[in-house]
């Protein structure tokens, strides 16, 4: 880390315990010719040990100064690296059967998550550190307190594992609060059932808009009660008691 002054509007917090990192990448698991994508490398300290697995690592980074530190440490013909905001970046210009993988900045973790959902078709599967409270977001069963549109719009398209969790110390600088390694697995197309996803998305946003209000009342310019109770929802439901496939199954009703 000498010689760069984490950036907070980037959500610089830089991987330094090598047990963690190790333990990290023997959970991707690469192989040599894996097509592996890993967002923010930051100072390397997993696009290292990545290398030492893989013939090639693409990479995306926003920070010039730590762009300029990686093409000082590795060649092109180890690294390809795309300058910008994975937020804005198209995953699908690399290629298909992609590993994503990354130690994502927590100013930015929801809607680059979202993003990435979109190129689950050319992703054979990905690994990221996260703030340890939004992975338990994204893998909450329904009825808990941490179930909520992420956990729907999520696990409608990933099966989900929490792997393990990482304390502030193993970061410099520590944050305050635990992170968590989590691996998402895309859906085959076949289990993608819902018939509009636009709608889908458009019901969970509506649905989880006011958590302490019946579904009557947010979804009221959607559908009125006895559409709910035709799918065999209760009016007076709460948007966390309702699984994925309910969901799909009122999105779908709604599907002219």
């Amino acid at each position: 880390m000498k010689g760069h002054l984490p950036r907070k509007r980037f959500g610089q917090n830089f991987l330094v315990c090598r047990g963690t990192i190790a333990k990290i990448v023997d959970a991707i698991a690469p192989r040599r010719i894996d097509r592996v994508v890993e967002i923010g490398p930051g100072l390397g300290a997993l696009t290292e040990p990545l290398l030492e697995r893989l013939d090639h690592l693409h990479v995306v980074e926003i920070d010039r100064d730590l762009i300029a530190r990686l093409h000082e440490r590795f060649t092109p013909e180890q690294v390809t690296i795309y300058e910008g905001d994975a937020l804005k970046f198209d995953f699908g210009t690399i290629g298909t059967d992609l590993r994503v993988v990354g130690n994502l900045p927590y100013n930015i973790s929801t809607p680059l998550l979202f993003h990435l959902a979109g190129f689950a078709a050319s992703v054979c599967d990905m690994h990221f550190m996260l703030q340890k409270e939004v992975v338990d977001r994204m893998v909450a069963d329904p009825g808990t307190a941490d179930f909520g549109r992420l956990s729907v719009m999520l696990q409608y398209r990933f099966a989900m594992e929490r792997l393990f969790i990482v304390p502030p110390g193993a970061f410099n600088p520590a944050p305050k609060v635990d992170s968590a390694i989590v691996r998402l697995m895309p859906k085959p197309a076949a289990a993608l059932d819902a018939r509009d996803e636009a709608l889908l998305a458009k019901l969970v946003l509506a649905a989880f808009g006011q958590r302490r209000k019946m579904l009557r009342n947010n979804l009221r310019d959607l559908v009125d009660e006895a559409g709910l109770e035709a799918v065999g929802i209760k009016p007076t439901a709460r948007a966390e008691e309702l699984a994925v496939a309910d969901y799909v199954r009122l999105a779908n009703a709604l599907t002219k």
